[in-house]
């Protein structure tokens, strides 16, 4: 069973030394976003934590962000399992999804503010890159439903703060959420929204795996967490939100109203350009007694938003690889901690069965995902050791042989800046597959044999000198020495 709620993650994570309080007073519009960055610009990944600033200015309730995304070990906290576990417990949860539990009556509606208390100003909304976004954002879980279906959808769409009643939010064509809002306004309705602030921990992470259309990020959160998510209807529409939720902001969306969205800070680590979206009407806002504000953390990589989508990304291809698609030689994926939803550089493990198996892999992965680079190495190489990558890259792979480039590959101009030359001109995207296995047996490695190497181990810790763990990198060429 993983965390019910968020409050209970955070009190977990504290335990574990991975959430710093901050205590000096702090200012949601210039201090956070920069502190923020520094954590993730400045801090190896293994020394990253969340932030909770409990003295925010004009603010009734602290804000937290980057708890879920800090680093590998966070999120393994969240989902109760090991670091090297990921992928497993994902793939897992995928497998046996369990259906949400409504309930009547919710933690997260134990207050409940409409009409003009319906106030955005009551909540610390941050600006997360100050001095270039020209307004807060709300970066949190967006739910919309299907109006004939019914069927509802759970994503983040990032939403710009218009006043302290409305919003303007990133649906942007193709999604999900967009094309659920689109079966109501094309009937001349209006379509119910809802953003949850501070979900339970496997409710956040569930929203941004890429699942295929039909699947419901819900039933996936039930399964990392070992039993029924509890959802609620809201008090203003029927959307269902989870109930152990911090905060819930209800709103509807009229037909045909938009404003201007953005510049925003984007993933790719540029701002993002200005578009056309809908603008959504504030309705509720409910919440727990003594509620967290909790906000995703994004734009220059590596960040929260980049960090989780990568992690539980890597464990829904996985899952894709193996049980939908059949190809049980693979044994592991990792993408890069600059994905956030395209662009990253992913690198799947296998045993090649037959020549040309790791080519075909390379292919297929670049063909059911958005990755731009996709190495496949021997299931000898740790994935998610930089350096044990560029050795196979260097060991095993020749790159006139080994290098496939896939061309006329469409990516949005603004998601992915380098489609634009010199001039400003837009061209197709491409993707590069790197075959880094091994093509003939290269000899034996060039280390003393396991046996030896162990046998010297107490030698080393005899003569006083530094304590070390074997690395997998390390334990992956002694099972071969």
């Amino acid at each position: 069973m993983t965390h019910p709620d968020m409050r209970g993650y955070l009190m977990a994570l504290e335990q574990h030394g991975l959430l710093r309080r901050v205590s000096q007073p702090v200012d949601r519009a210039r201090d956070i976003g920069c502190l923020v960055k520094w954590m993730y610009q400045a801090l190896p990944d293994a020394q990253r934590f969340g932030l909770r600033f409990d003295q925010v200015a004009g603010a009734a309730m602290p804000v937290v962000t980057s708890a879920l995304g800090a680093n590998a070990a966070a999120v393994a906290l969240a989902l109760q399992c090991a670091p090297d576990a990921i992928n497993g417990t994902l793939t897992a949860a995928l497998q046996q999804p369990i259906k949400p539990k409504v309930v009547d009556a919710a933690p997260c509606q134990a207050v409940a503010l409409t009409g003009d208390d319906a106030d955005l100003d009551r909540l610390p909304i941050v600006t997360w890159t100050p001095g270039k976004d020209r307004a807060p954002y709300l970066t949190t879980i967006v739910v919309t439903r299907d109006h004939d279906t019914g069927r509802q959808n759970i994503g983040v769409y990032r939403t710009m703060v218009r006043d302290r009643r409305s919003v303007v939010i990133n649906l942007a064509p193709g999604r999900q959420g967009f094309r659920n809002v689109k079966t109501w306004t094309d009937k001349g309705k209006t379509a119910p929204i809802a953003w949850v602030v501070g979900a339970p921990p496997a409710v956040h992470l569930a929203t941004i795996a890429n699942l295929r259309y039909g699947e419901d990020e819900i039933e996936l959160a039930g399964a990392l967490m070992g039993a029924p998510v509890e959802i609620v209807r809201c008090r203003t529409h029927d959307l269902l939100v989870p109930a152990r939720s911090e905060i819930i902001v209800e709103g509807e969306i009229r037909p045909g109203e938009l404003d201007d969205e953005g510049p925003f800070g984007e993933f790719a680590g540029f701002m993002g350009l200005v578009e056309r979206r809908p603008v959504a009407r504030i309705a509720a806002i409910t919440h727990r007694e003594d509620p967290v504000f909790y906000g995703l953390s994004s734009q220059m990589p590596p960040s929260e938003s980049t960090t989780i989508q990568s992690l539980v990304n890597a464990g829904v291809l996985l899952h894709t690889l193996r049980e939908r698609l059949g190809e049980q030689a693979v044994s592991d994926f990792h993408i890069d901690q600059t994905y956030g939803g395209l662009l990253a550089h992913g690198i799947v493990a296998m045993t090649p069965q037959h020549p040309g198996h790791a080519k075909r892999i390379g292919r297929l992965v670049a063909d059911i995902s958005s990755l731009k680079r996709v190495t496949v190495v021997d299931a000898d190489v740790d994935v998610r050791d930089a350096s044990h990558v560029d050795w196979a890259l260097n060991a095993r792979f020749s790159p006139r042989r080994d290098t496939i480039f896939v061309d006329d590959v469409h990516v949005p101009v603004q998601m992915d800046p380098s489609v634009r030359d010199a001039r400003g001109q837009v061209a197709a995207g491409s993707k590069m597959i790197l075959d880094a296995t091994q093509k003939a047996d290269a000899g034996a490695f060039s280390l003393p044999a396991k046996e030896h190497m162990m046998a010297a181990l107490p030698l080393w810790n005899e003569a006083g000198l530094p304590a070390l763990e074997i690395p997998r990198r390390l334990a992956l060429r002694l099972d071969r020495a």
